[in-house]
Formats: structure tokens, sequence, C-alpha cells
């Protein structure tokens, strides 16, 4: 098939413990729509979680920084035709305030994101949250590899011990310990009062990992009166919003929403 030059490119970001392929669906969802998409895996993980997680500990993936992984979207947004719009989960969130702050994008959503390092809250179990998905004392040249007790608790809870299960296989990889320091180091910082493209930051009710309280205060934060910026927050769904029953109630906002901005 043959895309027609008006046809929008939507970049998807993937967020830290998780596999691209989370966006497996939403891709067909938004090709639908007549967006053209690109889903690329964090360096050194374009392999399937199953295959990812045998090679756990991986000194490559040991390896990913912020600025590794910014710098390596910056370099395929270098090659599309157009600036893309930005859908970024979690990790991948904050992503895109980075990028969007670079002005690298043509909007930006950012789904249960993770906040950036400069914004100050009072949630301290968000702060123990990153200390316990970083193995501080472990090894910093070895992988992270969550397990399924915190998977349940902090991405997948809602949801039946089956789907659960389920989910851990088919979507969870081995991390970075770096990466989730690297949120408080000067490259994980926005300027929120700098003039912006349009942003969209969505929040689930049932996020145990990144809540919607803290999704909603990085929203409040944006300062610039010549920019658009909105906030949603989703009922009943978790951190793993994106793969749960309902996804599509995400996705079609979504879409209704760049029609009016984009």
């Amino acid at each position: 098939m043959m895309y027609l030059s008006n046809k929008k490119t939507i970049m998807f970001i993937t967020g830290a413990f998780i596999s691209h392929t989370c966006w497996k669906e939403w891709i067909v969802f938004f090709e639908s729509k007549g967006y053209k998409t690109v889903a690329p895996p964090w360096p050194h993980k374009n392999e399937l979680p199953a295959v990812l997680r045998q090679a756990h500990p991986d000194s490559k993936i040991a390896l990913n920084r912020l600025n590794t992984v910014l710098d390596y979207y910056i370099e395929i947004m270098d090659k599309l035709p157009e600036k893309p719009i930005l859908i970024g989960h979690s990790y991948g969130g904050l992503l895109t305030q980075l990028l969007i702050q670079k002005e690298l994008g043509s909007a930006g959503v950012c789904i249960n994101s993770i906040p950036p390092g400069n914004l100050v809250y009072f949630n301290f179990s968000f702060y123990k949250r990153v200390w316990d998905t970083s193995a501080f004392f472990g090894s910093t040249s070895k992988t992270y590899l969550m397990s399924f007790g915190k998977w349940q608790h902090y991405f997948a809870n809602q949801l039946s011990f089956e789907q659960q299960k389920e989910k851990y296989e088919t979507l969870l990889i081995p991390e970075s310990k770096l990466i989730m320091r690297d949120i408080y180091s000067k490259s994980g910082k926005i300027d929120f009062k700098r003039k912006h493209n349009p942003l969209l930051f969505l929040s689930s009710s049932e996020d145990a990992f990144t809540p919607a309280s803290i999704n909603y205060l990085n929203f409040r934060k944006y300062k610039n009166l010549h920019s658009i910026t909105c906030y949603k927050e989703f009922q009943d769904l978790n951190h793993l919003g994106i793969n749960q029953e309902n996804w599509e109630t995400i996705a079609e906002f979504i879409a209704n929403w760049l029609t009016k901005i984009v």
C-alpha cells in the first residue's frame, strides 16, 4: 500500500521493563485511522521477551542510560519525513516530554508517565518504587529483572492471576539498573515554563506505579500560556492500561484529541 504524503507519522515510545510489542494492537488501530506508525525497540531489545529474559543478566542492556535511549530515538526521528506525533507509555512518557522539549515532535501523548526528576511531589512511595526497581545495591553491569510479585503489585494489579502471568510472560524484559536512577540526573529535567507543542497527559485511576496524582501534578506544572497542555484520567485501569481489556478507550480518546490539535 502506498502512503499518501498527507499521512501523519506516529512514533510509539516504549517504557522501561516492557517489550515494544506492547504496541502491536495500537499500530493496527492507528494505521486503520490513516496514520503511518513506527514503534522501535530500545537498544539491544529487539528480541522476544522470553529470549531477552533467558539472556538475563544482559551486559548490553545494562549499558542503556537515559541519554543513550534519548539519542537513539532522536536518530530515528531524524530519518522520518516529518516531525512525528509521539505517544509514550511510562518511561516512554518521560522520553516524550524530553523530546517535545527539544522541539522534535509535532505533539506528545504521555500515558501513565514517569515524572521528570525536577518535579517535586510528596508521594514518597514513588521514590521507593524507583529504588525498588533499580536494585541499588546490585552490580550495574548486570540487568535487573522484575520479580513476578513486584509485577503483580506495580504493573498488573486488578488483573486476574492468569492475566498477570500472561502479561508477565509476553511483555516483561530485563532492564538497565541505571535507567531509573537517570531520571534524577540533569538529563531528566523539564523546563516547565518553556513554550512547547501540544501535550496530553493520560493517567489511570488504579495505577500503582505512577499514580494519577503524580501525572496530574506533572500536567499542572506546565506554565506556558501559549502552549496546549491537556489532561484526562481513565477509571479502572492500571499502569498497563495500554494492554488492558479497554485499551481502545484510551486510543480513541487520543485519536479524537489529535484531530483537534494536529
